[in-house]
């Protein structure tokens, strides 16, 4: 069964989640941007309040594909117990470098989740390449947040190739990006491992504003 990631921003907001059916509670700050980090402070005492309850992902941040940047944040959300960081494969002309430096992290039982962008080009062998480094999943989500979501970018080929693609590797696939209620169904043809949801599950649909818990009763009740 496809499971309910809904990112927060605060206590008050992993509150909402959890109460409303999310299985997953991702930490992320909208105003940040695509993937924006929230204070490492504000993670580890969002992480102290759901105590195990459920399971937390946490972004490192829009931040360029450089080990020397990634890999710092990287180890400061492994401190924080995050069970699933993200990482953001921002377009980059040779993303082995960033694979070779977090395979180390891999290897030492970190599990790493990569985003790809539905805006984006990627080389043929990169899902291939991550599943190499030792990432767990992959999860396709939209770097600009204009209400578009993997739909307007992937005909129904392409984003039935790339499903298949990953879950043929056994990596888990995740699915993101102004998604709506409206969206599940289709979506959820491709068997993907979760959907996250962010601006669809607030106020006036803008991911800036506060969750809307009967939204997420809404999806939670299709999924």
């Amino acid at each position: 069964m496809t499971q309910i990631l809904i990112s927060v921003t605060s206590i008050a907001e992993a509150k909402i989640a959890l109460d409303n059916g999310a299985e997953i509670i991702d930490l992320k700050d909208p105003s940040a941007g695509a993937l924006g980090a929230l204070p490492l402070p504000l993670i580890q005492t969002i992480v102290s309040y759901i105590n195990g309850q459920k399971l937390v992902s946490a972004t490192i941040g829009d931040v360029a594909m450089q080990p020397d940047l990634i890999l710092p944040r990287v180890r400061l959300l492994a401190k924080a117990k995050i069970d699933y960081i993200k990482i953001g494969f921002f377009e980059s002309s040779d993303f082995q470098p960033c694979l070779d430096a977090l395979q180390a992290i891999t290897e030492a039982g970190e599990q790493l989740i990569a985003v790809l962008f539905a805006e984006h080009t990627y080389p043929d062998d990169l899902i291939l390449a991550i599943k190499k480094a030792g990432f767990i999943g992959i999860m396709l989500d939209t770097a600009t947040k204009n209400g578009h979501t993997f739909l307007d970018y992937y005909s129904e080929p392409r984003r039935k190739a790339f499903a298949q693609k990953v879950l043929a590797l056994d990596l888990t696939f995740g699915l993101a990006g102004s998604l709506k209620l409206q969206h599940i169904a289709i979506a959820k043809e491709l068997n993907p491992t979760y959907m996250g949801f962010r601006g669809g599950v607030c106020d006036e649909n803008k991911r800036e504003l506060g969750l809307n818990a009967d939204k997420i009763k809404a999806i939670s009740k299709v999924m």
